[in-house]
């Protein structure tokens, strides 16, 4: 099997971690298709993808087209002959003519247990409807979003503390290893893939910034994950006085007030910073003012006032 070109299409850390597994497990990876560089940080440097970064590192190839719906993407690709591409937090569906180009298809490595959270957050959606467990999927492509029939799985417990970044990395680790474990077998006929039930099926589009505004209404619970759910990107945010406060890592607390409402802080001595919500009370460990250094409340909770209300 190991002879086999393959194409390569992905771009988050999340996909350089796979495709250094393709690559130590002797698989013949032909080419690497990334999105292009893009400007990251306040100083908006051009900076290339994980996966970009990893294949240069090993020799290989590397294609970065703005779409896959252009004869040029079409061309380059074939050029090279793929016996299979495999996909993984590529970010972009591909047309048919592409998923037509390998003679033994076309795999994703999706981070979920599908047919739950199809798209293109998967990790986020997943913390933030505070599930206990996710997984990934060894599936087919077809046209669809995260549609085709399901190869192989594992599952992964989800902790309530973890945050994006930390479970996106044990996916990742999984997701490696079960698709180094699924490839002999399935391409040898070994592994029959099972057609989705799309009744089942949930679908989770991309993460918009105003998703991460919080909402104290809501329970603690469901604030702290939200928070660890978007503490990549936009991160948790309320407003303080008229300006953005971010606030980076929390954990559900107990407190007895005086009938203050959500939103108002109720603690505010030496590490406790505590915000009453709408159902419970949450500690806020790590935050940031605006124009201010990320802090831990350790360092900084003495500089608010209990009653005073966020989100306003």
């Amino acid at each position: 099997m190991n002879d086999l070109k393959i194409c390569f299409m992905g771009t988050p850390d999340f996909a350089a971690t796979v495709l250094e597994s393709l690559v130590n497990g002797g698989y013949n990876v032909v080419l690497c298709c990334c999105q292009p560089d893009k400007p990251v940080g306040r100083k908006k440097i051009i900076t290339p993808p994980p996966v970009k970064v990893y294949a240069e590192s090993k020799g290989i190839d590397v294609f970065q087209p703005d779409s896959m719906r252009t004869p040029e993407a079409y061309e380059t690709i074939s050029e090279y002959s793929p016996d299979l591409i495999i996909t993984a937090a590529y970010g972009k569906i591909l047309p048919v003519n592409i998923l037509n180009i390998p003679s033994l298809g076309c795999v994703n490595v999706h981070a979920s247990l599908l047919p739950k959270y199809r798209g293109a957050a998967p990790v986020q959606y997943a913390i933030m409807n505070g599930d206990k467990v996710t997984g990934v999927t060894i599936m087919e492509m077809d046209e669809g979003m995260d549609t085709g029939a399901m190869i192989s799985r594992v599952e992964v417990p989800i902790d309530d503390e973890v945050d994006t970044e930390t479970l996106m990395a044990e996916l990742a680790k999984e997701g490696s290893k079960l698709l180094i474990d699924t490839l002999p077998k399935y391409l040898g006929g070994e592994i029959p893939a099972v057609v989705q039930n799309n009744d089942e099926a949930t679908i989770c589009g991309q993460i918009k910034p105003d998703q991460g505004v919080i909402d104290w209404n809501m329970s603690a619970k469901k604030i702290h994950d939200l928070v660890r759910a978007l503490t990549n990107w936009p991160g948790a945010s309320t407003m303080l006085d008229g300006n953005k406060l971010k606030i980076y890592k929390t954990h559900v607390t107990e407190f007895e007030d005086n009938d203050l409402k959500p939103g108002q802080i109720v603690k505010a001595h030496k590490k406790d910073l505590f915000v009453k919500c709408g159902e419970g009370y949450l500690a806020i460990d790590e935050l940031q003012t605006a124009g201010g250094k990320r802090l831990q409340a350790i360092d900084c909770a003495h500089n608010f006032k209990v009653g005073t209300c966020l989100g306003n």
